[in-house]
This record gives C-alpha cells, sequence and structure tokens, in this order.
C-alpha cells in the first residue's frame, strides 16, 4: 500500500509564501508523475502543478511565474513553493502520484489527504 503525507499548509496574510511537502511512502519501485492539485469551497479540484521523474514541469497558468515544483526522487517527496500568495490560492492542497510501480502493480495513482491553505487579504 502507498500513502501520500502532505505538510506545510497553513494561513498566510496576501504577498506571503508557504512551502507544501508531499512523501510518498509504501512499496514503491517508482513514481513516474507527481503533482498538486487543489479544491476550493465549492469548485471542482484542479491542477496546479505536475512534474515528471525527468523533471519536466507543468503549471496552471494562475500560478505560473509565483509557484514552484520540484522533487527529490530518492526521497520520493514532491514539494511546491508558493510565492506572492493570493487570496483566491485559498484551498485544499492534494499532492498527487501517478504511474506509480510496485510490486505486482502498474499505472496506479494515489492521492494525499489534503492540506488547507488559507490566504488572508
Amino acid at each position: 500500500q502507498v500513502q501520500l503525507v502532505e505538510s506545510g499548509g497553513g494561513l498566510v496574510q496576501a504577498g506571503g509564501s508557504l512551502r507544501l511537502s508531499c512523501a510518498a511512502s509504501g512499496n514503491i519501485y517508482s513514481i513516474r508523475d507527481m503533482g498538486w492539485y487543489r479544491q476550493a469551497p465549492g469548485k471542482q479540484r484542479v491542477l496546479v502543478a505536475a512534474i515528471s521523474s525527468g523533471g519536466r514541469t507543468n503549471y496552471a497558468d494562475s500560478v505560473k511565474g509565483r509557484f514552484t515544483i520540484s522533487r527529490d526522487n530518492a526521497k520520493n517527496t514532491v514539494y511546491l513553493q508558493m510565492n506572492s500568495l493570493k487570496p483566491e490560492d485559498t484551498a485544499v492542497y492534494y499532492c498527487n502520484a501517478g504511474n506509480v510501480a510496485g510490486p505486482g502493480n502498474y499505472g496506479m495513482t494515489y492521492w494525499g489527504k489534503g492540506t488547507l491553505v488559507t490566504v488572508s487579504s
């Protein structure tokens, strides 16, 4: 079984910064894709940023230039550095691991339980 545990959420004023971390643990051979999604109250969950095992990144237009995603493949950990935060960034942020290979399986997708980020104006 694979678990994703997020940390680093909290309350911050507009213009401030936060760094989210997500560590994957369990029977893992490899993780091809890792990313962060967010879900604001009353809205759908949407992609914020993603990174492949080779380092290719993808960002939502709304966070380009403000957020940076990175990962440590050896630690199966992904990070999201969030700068210049805005009230509209307020949401629950979910970690995602895609195309995970383990004993007897591959192509699996896993989600963390989420961490709340609140940006006050």
